[in-house]
């Protein structure tokens, strides 16, 4: 493991992501489900959840750290993602004090918007 390395994975936001994300969370706002309702509003279609970003994060870290301890992370979610988007997660190191890696957080949609940014940090299991 080195400085600058990058992991990423690719994903299309599917309403039935949205969906399953609500039933599981309890977060049911009409924004992320009722692509009706989303129509109507500025953004006009379903809107990802926050943490169903986040999920994909964790989900990356699962993948390219098998065992590691989450320590820390911070958010900032600066523009939407929607439906049908394809997104870029990314992790990139930017830190390294073994045993602990401190890696930048990202999901990020084709035009280069960012709709999670962040940091983590995690403990490596040897």
């Amino acid at each position: 493991m080195q400085f600058g390395t990058t992991f990423t994975l690719k994903r299309v936001l599917t309403q039935d992501d949205f969906n399953r994300f609500a039933a599981l969370s309890g977060d049911n706002n009409p924004i992320h489900v009722d692509p009706a309702f989303s129509a109507r509003t500025a953004f006009g279609k379903t809107v990802a959840h926050g943490m169903f970003l986040y999920s994909l994060i964790h989900r990356a870290l699962e993948q390219n750290f098998p065992g590691a301890a989450q320590v820390s992370q911070d958010l900032m979610f600066p523009s939407p993602s929607f439906v049908g988007e394809e997104v870029t997660v990314s992790l990139k190191v930017i830190e390294i004090r073994e045993p602990f890696l401190r890696l930048e957080t990202m999901v990020s949609k084709p035009n280069g918007e960012i709709g999670l940014q962040g940091e983590t940090t995690i403990r490596i299991v040897a």
